[in-house]
């Protein structure tokens, strides 16, 4: 009987090569939308890790300091198209975001 694909060795499975990885699809997963003051938005979490930067919040007008997590917040329904509300997107602090109705 031939092996199946869970059962074979690692060298076997190695040999196979990895499917290429798309960051897109990666990070996509992440991203999910809310709706807020009848508007739909683009919510992304921020881990620790990945922020480098930083920003002001537009709830509070705070610091979003570098090395906290956070959340990008962007239309998702905007009449002038997906590259304006991806260049309008803005950090927020999790709990202003959660608190406050845009």
């Amino acid at each position: 009987m031939p092996p199946t694909s869970r059962n074979r060795g690692r060298a076997a499975r190695a040999k196979e090569g990895h499917p290429e990885l798309d960051v897109e699809r990666l990070t996509s997963g992440w991203k999910r939308t809310e709706v807020r003051g009848g508007r739909e938005w683009y919510v992304q979490p921020v881990s620790e890790r990945q922020a480098v930067k930083s920003y002001t919040c537009p709830s509070c007008g705070r610091e979003v300091p570098p090395a906290s997590a956070h959340l990008v917040v962007w239309r998702a329904d905007g009449v002038l198209g997906d590259q304006a509300d991806l260049a309008a997107r803005r950090h927020w602090h999790t709990h202003c975001w959660r608190t406050t109705n845009p």
